[in-house]
Parts: structure tokens; sequence; C-alpha cells
């Protein structure tokens, strides 16, 4: 007669617990992730930087002054302010005659950041592959 009371033991893992953990892990992530993103008010023009390698062209630079003047470093007017037609139109020809050029923007850390991505933006819209922004070496 067999003994009615003797099973065989289970070798199962019950992983509804590390289910629950998992979800709830989840939802702290997906909870905190955004609060994450938040910019915080910095100053990015001191900023630790590397040097660029030295090219064979010479970058062209564009300035903005605080008070949202524009500069661009050709020609024999170096220091007189220009329009933003004017500095965009230059990149334009210098970019249709050599592609390669780099294109850097030397911005006042106290100018908005929206006027140094719409210059950026207009500078692409040129034909600028891509355009560096030039930083203060920091601690």
């Amino acid at each position: 007669m067999a003994k009615a009371g003797k099973r065989k033991p289970l070798a199962e893992i019950n992983v509804v617990p590390y289910i629950d953990v998992m979800l709830v892990l989840l939802v702290i992530f997906m909870v905190t992730a955004p609060l994450l993103m938040q910019g915080v008010k910095v100053d990015l023009p001191n900023a630790p930087s590397a040097p660029l390698d030295k090219k064979d062209q010479e970058p062209l630079i564009v300035s903005i002054k605080q008070d949202g003047t524009l500069y661009l470093n050709t020609g024999k007017d170096q220091e007189k302010a220009k329009p933003k037609t004017q500095i965009i139109s230059t990149v334009e020809k210098v970019l249709r005659n050599k592609p390669n050029t780099p294109i850097l923007v030397w911005g006042d850390h106290k100018v908005e950041y929206g006027v140094i991505v719409a210059l950026m933006t207009d500078l692409q819209g040129a034909g600028a592959p891509s355009v560096g922004l030039v930083t203060e070496p920091g601690p």
C-alpha cells in the first residue's frame, strides 16, 4: 500500500514577488527621470575644454556681444558690427569655396540662449555641417 501523505517536492521559484519589485522600481524610475532632466542655471562659457586640433583651415568665428551685436573675423572691418544677413551671406560664400571650414560662435555669457541657438540654426542653414561653441577654459 502507498503512503497517502508523501508528495514529490516542487523545484519551482515563485517569481511573483520579483515582478512586484520590478514594477515598483519601474514606476519610481519613470517618476524621477523627468526630474533629472531639468536644467540647472550654470555659467556655460566657463567650461573645462581642450583646444581643437590644428587644422589646415582657419575657422570662421562669429562673435556675439552682450547687447546682441554680431561680428565676423573676416575682412578688414573685423571690429565693426555687421547685420546677421550679411554674416550669413559671407558664411555661405566661404563654405561654397571651402566646404570644410569650421564655424565657431563666441558668445558673451550674458547673451540669451535663444539668440545663440537662432544664430547656430541660421549658420547651419547657410551650409555649415556643424557649428562649435567657444568657451573659456574653466577650473
